[in-house]
């Protein structure tokens, strides 16, 4: 009577009492401990996988900093967004979406690359370090089972036919190693090392970009200023109109240099051209005081920035500047300026701008204007700008007295006038209608609150006899200063990283192996060749090696 299959198999000896169909006893998979899970939860993080994942998802959590605006780049628009969208402004920030680059999530998936990366990338150095010092590994003992072999005869001295391949294989680059055994000569070559140099200097090269871009974050800055024509902003705090900066930057970091805006230059397409109005170039022409006095002449241009002591100086727009005088009743002058007015949307420079008169009046004065470079009169009546030129420039005011929130110490924009609570006395919304004035002119503040006047700033010698583009108004730019010293050692990581690719990408890995063993008057050759990894052209350089060889002995 046989026995049963449970009673078989736990008899049979050569199966162990704890095998999974064993009935005796059930699977005991061993307990990791705390010490085990830190491990298996360090060698998934040091993956590659894992760190493709990571660099992957971090790309994804890139995407909202190019949807949202950034505290750090456009402070303004995140005002407006909020203004925009008050409902949906908490939910954002609660995410930090406006601060992706500094947000917690997006930190974390930051630091867990970088973690990732190094985890990985150090024991792959010590392995590749290690195989380099290596001895090509010994030829098999039939190399008739590779899948990339020739066998050949020859009629050569087998001492003579087995230096002969070692001097063609060190010609292609290989690595060799000679091994004699049984009665035959063979040499083991090997070359494609610089594939796996290639894919960490890749790696490595990652991990230099994050570094950088994460310490150098911690020193640069980007500050925001508008300068005027004639006027001069010096590289300090106080005067940039935005600025954010690293963690690491002190109030002294910023280098004491001044830059005056000269003039800006700018073409437009003149009419009856296609595209008449467009701006065809700008460029402004500025003057550099250095800290130990010295000065230098300097231009900057869309795209062309102006460096000066490892800042870039760019230029992000341009605009009219009025210059604007503002008098009490006796004539005394209670605000002069040139006062920058924002330009829209579209491309002739309607631009918005506001005057406030906090001191000197009766009541405080607030004028909130429209400035148009070439007037011209809409079948509605309301103004707009014909060309971007100054051929017809006008200046319009609405005006408001009353109280313009200043003196409780909130914090107001100068673009801005918020006339809540304040009586509006020239405008639309009042018996008399705006304020319209053209360079020259004074124009009488209604209730005998005194005088409005825009400047005619064209030069003495300037030829005004000519019908066309004048000088009578002062131009603004907005200029970006930005510090970040680690530009270049990011760039440098980038070139490495772009080698080290191609590198891995291009260099094959291989290992061949020649054998030669007597044969009668003769010698039988074997040509092998295994490829590390995906290799085409294997076999094809097997066949070259053997060719090349046949040559060598028969020449």
């Amino acid at each position: 009577m046989s026995n049963s299959p449970s009673e078989s198999d736990a008899s049979d000896p050569k199966r162990p009492s704890d095998h999974y169909d064993s009935v005796e006893s059930a699977v005991q998979q061993p307990k990791l401990g705390i010490v085990g899970w830190l491990r298996w939860g360090w060698r998934q993080l040091t993956s590659m996988r894992t760190a493709i994942v990571l660099l992957l998802l971090l790309a994804v959590a890139a995407i909202p900093g190019s949807i949202f605006p950034q505290r750090s780049a456009d402070p303004n628009g995140v005002t407006q967004w909020e203004t925009d969208n008050p409902d949906a402004f908490p939910v954002a920030e609660w995410f930090q979406l406006f601060d992706v680059y500094t947000s917690v999530w997006f930190s974390a998936i930051y630091i867990l690359l970088f973690v990732s990366l190094v985890g990985c990338i150090l024991p792959r150095t010590k392995h590749h370090l290690k195989a380099l010092r290596a001895r090509p590994p010994r030829t098999p003992a039939r190399l008739s089972r590779l899948a990339d072999f020739r066998e050949e005869r020859a009629q050569a001295d087998p001492q003579a036919a087995i230096e002969a391949a070692e001097k063609r294989l060190r010609r292609q680059g290989y690595r060799i190693e000679r091994y004699d055994s049984r009665g035959s000569l063979s040499v083991s070559a090997e070359r494609g090392y610089l594939r796996e140099t290639g894919n960490l200097v890749f790696h490595a090269a990652l991990v230099g970009i994050l570094v950088c871009v994460g310490l150098g974050g911690q020193f640069a800055y980007t500050g925001q200023s508008v300068i005027v024509e004639g006027s001069t902003f010096v590289n300090s705090l106080i005067n940039y109109s935005s600025m954010n900066k690293g963690r690491l930057v002190s109030d002294e970091a910023l280098e004491p240099y001044a830059v005056t805006l000269d003039s800006f230059d700018v073409s437009y397409v003149p009419f009856g051209e296609n595209g008449a109005g467009q701006a065809g170039d700008f460029q402004a022409n500025v003057t550099v005081r250095e800290p130990d006095g010295s000065a230098t002449d300097g231009t900057v241009r869309v795209n062309h920035p102006l460096d000066l002591y490892n800042d870039s100086i760019y230029l992000l727009g341009n605009g009219y500047a009025p210059t604007i005088t503002v008098r009490d009743p006796d004539g005394e002058v209670v605000f002069r300026d040139s006062v920058p007015f924002l330009p829209g949307t579209d491309n002739t420079l309607t631009s918005t701008g506001v005057v406030k008169v906090p001191d000197g009046l009766e009541q405080q004065l607030g004028l909130i204007g429209f400035f148009y470079p070439t007037q011209v009169e809409l079948d509605t009546g309301a103004y707009t700008s014909g060309f971007a030129d100054l051929y017809n420039p006008v200046l319009t005011f609405r005006a408001y007295v009353g109280d313009l929130g200043i003196d409780d110490g909130t914090p107001r924009s100068v673009y801005t006038l918020d006339p809540s609570g304040m009586e509006e006395i020239a405008g639309p919304d009042s018996e008399l209608t705006s304020l319209e004035l053209a360079p020259g002119d004074t124009v009488e503040l209604p209730g005998d609150r005194g005088s409005i006047t825009f400047e005619d700033e064209t030069p003495e010698e300037a030829d005004t006899s000519e019908i066309g583009m004048t000088e009578s108004v002062k131009r603004f730019v907005s200029l970006q200063v930005h510090h970040d010293a680690s530009k270049v050692w990011v760039l440098g990581f980038a070139v490495l990283i772009v080698a080290g690719l191609i590198t891995a990408l291009l260099v094959p890995r291989r290992r061949v192996w020649v054998k030669v063993t007597p044969d009668g008057d003769g010698v039988r050759i074997e040509y092998a060749g295994l490829a590390r990894g995906e290799d085409p052209a294997i076999r094809r350089a097997v066949d070259d090696l053997a060719d090349a060889h046949l040559s060598d002995l028969t020449s």
